[in-house]
């Protein structure tokens, strides 16, 4: 029997996640006004960040298994703000607190400056519908 490879791994969806994310912050930097597009952009970066905060608790659960806890630990701070932007992200979209944003990408901007983003390679269809996606979670 041969070795079972998971091509899947946490590293390469976080990889992913944060790829699709430097993409929307791309676009919506080039957005002029606020329309139920960037609405939809804003709701798909709180799902990728969501996306990238459970790789890495992925990640963290095989290290602790093998008692790497201080690099799980250093790990996991690494990458802690990925659950805050998540959060603050999804209350000022909820709320349509879209006055905010702005700042809020720019918040966000710096941790995706080493992606370059050359061509736009993620359909609009990654994130239609995303907004009425979040709008639903916060009502069940």
């Amino acid at each position: 029997m041969g070795r079972v490879i998971n091509i899947s791994s946490p590293g390469k969806r976080r990889n992913q996640q944060r790829r699709t994310i430097a993409e929307i912050l791309r676009h919506l930097m080039l957005k002029r006004e606020l329309d139920p597009e960037a609405k939809d952009m804003a709701a798909t970066l709180v799902f990728a960040l969501r996306g990238i905060a459970e790789t890495i608790e992925e990640s963290t659960v095989a290290w602790e298994k093998r008692n790497y806890f201080l690099k799980a630990d250093r790990f996991r701070r690494r990458w802690e703000w990925a659950t805050v932007h998540a959060e603050r992200l999804h209350k000022l979209v909820v709320a349509d607190r879209w006055e905010q944003l702005p700042q809020e990408l720019a918040m966000l901007a710096p941790y995706f400056a080493d992606i370059r983003v050359l061509k736009l390679t993620r359909p609009a269809s990654t994130w239609q519908s995303n907004y009425l996606l979040l709008r639903r979670e916060r009502q069940s």
